[in-house]
């Protein structure tokens, strides 16, 4: 079993008290006034998918397609959990490979709200770096969720080529990583749980974030929220500390985690215990922090400095020594490994970074929806001896399908 499954300051994002109105981020609702998370009534409303074609009740003469149940055949099941099931299926409209995200819904508990959450992101989210929303198709006992179909993700392929990826990969999934999450944080919002299992990486190597259910929008009025959010090894120290104050540099801590994770082949902080073996497996690299360094982590509500070790920080490349390989690399990461939440690299920021300097200066003018992989000797290189495109399953042609997980 792999490991992996058991577990500058940010410019561009203003205080929430500072976000126009007209900037706030709205959900958005499909055409005619339809809420898919309202229980339907007795006059069927008509709407509209991104395809145009009619999401309406079946005796609509204007040939209903998407947002039925039935125009969607499952496969098989990729996986399944507390709330929710996903399948691998085809869309019996146009034949394309789908992920069908099954919510079930309980009389007496409604929709969940995670799933509510998840969607109402998606469906105003559109970018080539974030797994694409097709549908929802909501009955009296399920919220099914239709999403591309992705091949794997980057868990899966970092364990088919165990010892760190070939460092011109893992520039070009950390440069779409950084485009995706440039892009919502934008639009104020929060991934909130970024790990390699919800970085989804396609038959090409188009990486897309994915798995939104703890995503949050910046534009409610309160400043707290949830600590409990982030796989343990991604999670920031400001957070594990009992921190409910935090922005994008949230999400920032666990691109570090993952950047360092791609090169060198292990988890960055792989804590087997508890909170206090996190926070002291990070304190051991980036050094024990005080008020000096960390203004306001006294006041944190785990933070009690007669608990940690007193380390001091250590350059990063002695902890993970394959960041010395590759050039500004380290420095890099350092940016991001930030135990002082304001002083994280934003995304926006981290793409001019001088360690992307070698890549096709047109990467940088491309359109949300454009793939990295549009530009000319844009490629991934080949893996210890393997391809992405070997990793591929393989259809009844021989074509290399894709798959997704959500």
């Amino acid at each position: 079993m792999s490991t992996r499954s058991v577990q500058g300051s940010d410019s561009v994002i203003k205080p929430l008290d500072t976000i126009p109105e007209d900037k706030k981020v709205r959900v958005q609702r499909t055409q005619s006034g339809f809420d898919p998370f309202e229980k339907p009534t007795s006059q069927v409303k008509r709407v509209h998918s991104e395809n145009n074609a009619c999401i309406s009740h079946p005796n609509c003469p204007t040939s209903p397609k998407f947002g039925k149940a039935d125009s969607y055949e499952k496969l098989e099941k990729l996986g399944e959990g507390s709330y929710a099931t996903v399948y691998k299926g085809k869309s019996k409209v146009n034949g394309k490979l789908v992920a069908l995200k099954v919510i079930r819904l309980q009389e007496e508990e409604g929709t969940p709200f995670t799933a509510i959450r998840e969607a109402s992101l998606l469906k105003g989210l559109k970018h080539a770096n974030i797994v694409l929303l097709h549908d929802i198709i909501h009955t009296k006992e399920t919220l099914t969720l239709v999403f591309e179909y992705v091949h794997t993700d980057l868990c899966q392929y970092m364990d088919k080529h165990p010892g760190g990826l070939h460092p011109d990969n893992v520039k070009l999934f950390l440069f779409q990583l950084l485009r995706g999450l440039s892009y919502i944080h934008q639009r104020y919002i929060l991934h909130r749980d970024l790990k390699p299992q919800n970085l989804l990486i396609s038959d090409t190597g188009e990486l897309k974030l994915a798995d939104f259910g703890l995503a949050r929008a910046k534009s409610v009025p309160s400043h707290t929220y949830s600590n409990e959010v982030v796989t343990l090894w991604y999670r920031p120290p400001d957070v594990l500390l009992g921190s409910t104050d935090y922005s994008t540099c949230l999400d920032m801590w666990g691109v570090g985690c993952i950047f360092i994770e791609m090169i060198q082949g292990v988890a960055a902080f792989p804590g087997m215990k508890d909170i206090q073996d996190q926070l002291e497996r990070i304190f051991l690299v980036l050094g024990t922090p005080s008020e000096d360094s960390w203004p306001g982590v006294n006041s944190l509500p785990h933070f009690k400095p007669d608990r940690f070790t007193v380390y001091s920080a250590k350059k990063l490349r002695q902890a993970w020594n394959k960041l010395g390989y590759v050039d500004h690399a380290e420095e890099l990461a350092s940016r991001f490994l930030q135990c002082f939440p304001k002083n994280r690299l934003s995304a926006q920021a981290a793409l001019q970074h001088e360690y992307f300097s070698n890549l096709p200066p047109r990467l940088w003018e491309l359109q949300d929806m454009s793939s990295v992989f549009t530009v000319p000797n844009v490629k991934l290189q080949t893996e210890s001896g393997d391809s992405i495109q070997v990793c591929a399953r393989r259809n009844s042609h021989g074509k290399a399908s894709s798959g997704t997980k959500h």
